[in-house]
């Protein structure tokens, strides 16, 4: 097999489904393993493919997600890929049937079995925490944030920590801050905008009152193998 994975959550959990060797290409987006990935093609972004590179890679297998890329994109795929590799996680559970589907794919079922073995064990440590009204930051100029429908909102809410809006129309929704004044806490997510220590004081001023702080987005919005990690980072986070 010959995979191209457009998604980087995903590309990590190849690896550890030990497939590395049949990794022929990745999005300049997928970082991890470093040590791995960085010996593979890229092919572009996530929604900005260089579709004559893909060609070149001659792959038998893409790897694509809805949220993120761009249906349009997989559409011209199909007309030269053999097998388009459809994955859309939207709850935390739904990592054992990803890892279920990469290894029915893949051959690698005994490994993707392993993995689900690791996630549940995970996912019986987690503890609700209080209820605490949430405003999930992945944006700057503007603000931007996520729908309760979301992987990173679903993922939150093990602990006990709802994302506002409590509800909208679009799944990463513009904002104004002046409406979140009765929030508990705001956080700001390290991706796809990577917030740092002087918006903290940014957002403080903003939405006075909330605690504000900065998160680990891969830790929250990563499903794969990372979402294991990402249990335990949440558990000490919230904690």
């Amino acid at each position: 097999m010959r995979i191209v994975s457009l998604v980087p959550s995903i590309t990590e959990l190849l690896c550890d489904l030990d497939l590395s060797d049949q990794l022929v290409g990745r999005t300049g987006f997928c970082i991890h393993p470093w040590d791995t990935v960085r010996e593979i093609p890229k092919v572009g972004g996530t929604k900005d493919l260089k579709f004559d590179r893909i060609r070149e890679l001659a792959p038998t297998h893409v790897v694509v997600n809805v949220d993120e890329n761009k249906k349009e994109d997989a559409e011209a795929l199909v007309e030269f890929v053999p097998n388009l590799v459809v994955t859309h996680p939207l709850a935390p559970r739904d990592n054992l049937d990803l890892y279920r589907q990469m290894g029915r794919e893949f051959d690698r079922e005994a490994e993707a079995e392993a993995l689900c073995e690791k996630f549940e064990q995970a996912l019986s440590k987690v503890e609700a925490r209080p209820e605490q009204n949430v405003l999930y930051l992945i944006w700057r100029d503007p603000w931007m944030t996520i729908s309760p429908e979301t992987y990173i909102s679903q993922t939150l809410g093990l602990f006990n920590w709802r994302t506002v809006p409590a509800a909208t129309d679009e799944r990463y929704p513009e904002v104004d801050l002046a409406d979140f004044s009765d929030v508990d806490r705001v956080l700001l997510s390290s991706e796809p905008f990577h917030f740092k220590a002087q918006h903290v004081a940014e957002v403080e001023e903003l939405v006075p009152g909330a605690k504000v702080s900065l998160i680990d987005g891969e830790m929250t919005s990563w499903y794969g193998s990372r979402a294991i990690a990402g249990l335990d980072y949440l558990a000490e986070y919230t904690a």
